[in-house]
């Protein structure tokens, strides 16, 4: 059977540096241990949320570790490929097309 509570896993433990995050009380006390300011940021307020809500209330610890990413990465901006797709036109049409 599986532990209940703060004592849960995460599937796969979440690595901050040197440090590995395993259950839901080490990121419980990881998110706690941030200074005042950063706390405060909506993702790790959301990231709390969602650690609470697994803890007391059951459900999927992904969603918790989802939270916590999403707080790691939040100033994380994707890089634009420019070269990603071909424009449409100047290709050749096709023989039912014509």
């Amino acid at each position: 059977m599986t532990e209940l509570g703060w004592g849960r896993r995460f599937e796969d433990p979440i690595r901050i540096g040197d440090r590995a995050l395993v259950t839901l009380l080490d990121a419980g006390e990881y998110i706690t241990a941030l200074p005042k300011k950063e706390h405060a940021v909506p993702e790790w307020q959301a990231a709390m949320e969602a650690l609470i809500m697994v803890a007391e209330g059951g459900g999927p610890t992904m969603f918790a570790r989802i939270g916590i990413m999403r707080a790691l990465n939040r100033h994380y901006v994707p890089e634009l490929n420019p070269k990603g797709k071909e424009p449409h036109w100047g290709r050749r049409k096709l023989k039912r097309d014509q």
